[in-house]
């Protein structure tokens, strides 16, 4: 794995103009950040060495650096999911490449299922702490000592000092934010019922099959963590209804300015 992040990190650096601090990684849906990023430079998944293809609808399979704002940053629009077949490792690869560049913070998006009766859909949904139901752990295995620490603290897995500043963003744009715990489960169903019910008595307050891999393997290399999601479908008892993927795309695309503004401004205050 060493040698494979050494492989991309060396073609990356051969293709990008600088290094970027920051590292952003879009959700379904939710991949419109870019177009207001400046000065890009494209790379397609397909190009980079050692990289997975994404296969799901909504990602497109580009890692984009360029300007938000006057920060520099380092985006992939499309991420990797443990469902599609991809081991944990490389669901991760992304991340272990971003920390070897020299990314320090990571701002992540994702579309989820909200379990807060408080919650409606479109709502923006802060993540304040997660609840971890993969069957995989990314830090299974071998630890590599120049990756991080074999037992990592996961007491502040999403930065404090960030989440104050995404709050105080949001309010001073009279948006709405909602702040909860995201449970990460291996997908690809939708949840049933009772598994919504059951989310949402061990304290879960949004569901959805991405980010905390990510977030673990970010954590473990020393950066520092944002994520939101935004609320597509309820899994409320009597707000229950039948979900497409369609469909939570076209909600996470509407709710897309609030999110992209929180983000675009919280990078440029980072």
């Amino acid at each position: 794995m060493l040698e494979k992040i050494k492989q991309t990190e060396s073609y990356l650096k051969a293709k990008l103009p600088s290094l970027p601090a920051t590292g952003i990684i879009l959700g379904s849906g939710l991949g419109e950040l870019v177009t207001q990023i400046t000065d890009k430079v494209e790379l397609s998944y397909k190009t980079i060495p050692n990289f997975p293809i994404s296969t799901v609808e909504g990602h497109s399979g580009k890692l984009i650096y360029g300007k938000l704002g006057e920060k520099e940053v380092l985006a992939m629009q499309g991420r990797f999911h443990f469902y599609e077949g991809y081991s944990m490792k490389e669901v991760t690869f992304p991340v272990r490449v971003m920390a070897a560049l020299g990314v320090k913070t990571l701002l992540l998006s994702n579309a989820a299922g909200g379990m807060n009766p408080d919650f409606e859909i479109g709502d923006v949904m802060i993540i304040t702490d997660h609840i971890n139901v993969f069957p995989e752990h990314p830090l299974r295995g071998k630890n590599y000592d120049e990756l991080g620490t074999r037992f990592p603290d996961m007491s502040e897995a999403y930065s404090k000092h960030l989440i104050a500043k995404a709050k105080q963003i949001a309010k001073d744009n009279n948006i709405k934010v909602q702040e909860g715990v995201y449970v990460g489960t291996q997908g690809p169903t939708f949840e049933t019922p009772a598994e919504y019910k059951y989310f949402r008595v061990i304290g879960g307050d949004a569901v959805g099959m991405s980010t905390i891999p990510e977030v673990i393997v970010a954590r473990h290399a020393g950066m520092q963590c944002f994520a939101v999601s935004i609320i597509t479908d309820l899994g409320v008892p009597n707000k229950i209804v039948e979900v497409s993927h369609e469909e939570v795309q076209q909600i996470a695309n509407s709710v897309q300015p609030c999110m992209t503004l929180i983000m675009k401004e919280l990078i440029n205050r980072t």
